[in-house]
């Protein structure tokens, strides 16, 4: 038995373990940090690290406009991912697997490749250094729509016949049969939707150019400019707390819809 849940125990150690670590180092001293015998837990608990980041950074500032970007970025790409999914299964779209093909091929192309067309466009349009240039280039997502085309393919046909008959139209079929019926699987485009939004560096980073409108990940990425002498360590742990806290809180959250999307069809 030992020697099955051993190479799950290495795993969780090896996952775990830097985490654990780096939020301890974030209430540390710079002498608990830096030191030749480390201890794991602290021994003079402290919130400096914490007060530093507030004062170099306008730390409440770029917090709201990261939730901001994310929550209204999110929540449009997935409204979007859901009802493009939907209309390529079960509308009949002239030209659907074209559609569905170049989607696949926006899947294989680096966002890289994108981000001069994009930001020459965003400041064409006067969207630079602004919350909503953060955000419309990124609002369509090809993985979601991939993912959710092919879960709403495996769903029963007599479902959506059967609110045919009762007169459904789309908007019902979709939002009152297609959507519950889908939650894990919704639920994990959104974590992984969310999870990209919140830690997107780059194209925050290019479009915008004071801190009133950076993201979380960019001003920290200031702070880290700043901070790179090694008496800072515990500095840049705490920075990297308040990016990590929020995305283990929204997967606390959808932990029992990923789970049930990962064994969904493994009982009938």
């Amino acid at each position: 038995m030992l020697t099955g849940y051993l190479p799950i125990l290495i795993a969780l150690l090896i996952i775990v373990l830097p985490l654990v670590w780096m939020v301890s180092s974030s209430f540390k001293p710079v002498n608990e940090i830096v030191t030749l015998t480390p201890q794991l837990l602290p021994q003079e608990v402290t919130t400096a690290n914490y007060a530093t980041v507030d004062r170099r950074i306008p730390l409440m500032t770029v917090l709201q406009n990261s939730l901001i970007v994310t929550s209204v970025g999110s929540i449009i790409k997935v409204l979007l991912a859901i009802t493009t999914a939907y209309a390529l299964v079960y509308i009949r779209v002239p030209g659907a697997n074209l559609i569905f093909l170049g989607i696949l091929v926006a899947l294989m192309v680096p966002p890289e490749v994108s981000m001069l067309p994009n930001f020459m466009t965003i400041e064409a349009l006067g969207g630079r250094n602004t919350l909503w240039g953060i955000i419309l280039p990124g609002l369509g997502t090809a993985f979601g729509t991939f993912l959710l085309r092919q879960h709403f393919k495996s769903l029963p046909k007599e479902l959506f016949e059967a609110a045919e008959l009762d007169g459904a139209g789309h908007f019902r079929k979709l939002f009152q049969i297609a959507v519950p019926v889908s939650l894990p699987a919704i639920s994990t485009v959104s974590l992984v939707t969310i999870v990209n939004e919140w830690n997107s560096f780059l194209w925050p980073l290019i479009i915008t150019d004071t801190r009133d409108r950076m993201t979380l990940p960019v001003a920290l990425n200031q702070l880290r400019s700043v901070e790179d002498q090694v008496s800072s360590y515990g500095i840049l742990m705490a920075g990297a707390v308040l990016v990590i806290v929020p995305m283990l809180i929204i997967f606390a959250m959808l932990q029992r819809y990923i789970v049930s999307g990962l064994t969904q069809g493994a009982v009938k």
